[in-house]
């Protein structure tokens, strides 16, 4: 149920043209308030909107209305609703809102490595992939990024291309490796799409689609 939650999450992020770390931001919150005390499933949507609304506030210039909030939920909440889930949220989890999202760490690390666009691009979708899965979220963001970088410069470098410089150990990176790996060759699964399709759009390269012919056929790497 967390990962149809997430997809819808990532459809209406994108949908209302958000910056990227606020749905990193806001699935952390999700994820933290799951882990402080239990859900009742029916409001798991309701949760995960309420998340994405502080999310925005710390990390966007200008904030969705919560009225169209509402009506992109098809109805399922009202307004008064969805400003009280935003207020159990912040005494649940005692205004603790900051967070160093994955992709502050991707782009310190990908200007360290000297990581081509494509490279990130692909370190993107790994990421943003990588949130679907519920195990993923209890690895600190600087390994998740670290994580998707190398395995994108595997992925589109070849078979024994590996980054450098090495931050992390390989056997503390292929947990998340493998995780990211399995969830690129699902592909688009009912109720786990969105993330695979919002990057097989042209303006994103078909990344996605690209990721999944590669893992499937290696490159050869270089002599």
């Amino acid at each position: 149920m967390r990962a149809l939650v997430v997809d819808w999450l990532v459809q209406v992020h994108e949908y209302l043209g958000l910056v990227g770390d606020t749905l990193h931001l806001a699935v952390h919150l999700l994820d933290s308030y799951l882990r402080a005390g239990r859900v009742r499933l029916r409001r798991l949507q309701l949760l995960g909107v309420a998340c994405l609304f502080l999310a925005c506030k710390m990390e966007e210039c200008v904030l969705p209305e919560p009225a169209s909030l509402c009506l992109l939920s098809a109805g399922s909440f009202s307004r008064a609703e969805l400003l009280r889930a935003e207020r159990r949220i912040l005494s649940r989890l005692d205004f603790r809102l900051h967070y160093p999202v994955p992709l502050l760490s991707l782009g310190l690390q990908s200007a360290l490595a000297g990581s081509r666009p494509q490279v990130v691009l692909l370190a993107t979708y790994f990421l943003e992939l990588s949130l679907l899965e519920a195990e993923v979220a209890a690895w600190a963001p600087g390994l998740r990024a670290a994580a998707a970088l190398s395995l994108a410069h595997r992925v589109l470098g070849g078979a024994g291309s590996w980054l450098q410089p090495a931050l992390y150990r390989p056997s503390e990176l292929d947990p998340l490796e493998l995780c990211m790996v399995g969830a690129a060759l699902r592909g688009p699964e009912p109720g786990r799409a969105a993330v695979f399709l919002k990057y097989a759009r042209p303006q994103r390269q078909g990344i996605s689609l690209t990721a999944a012919r590669l893992l499937r056929h290696p490159q050869p790497g270089p002599p």
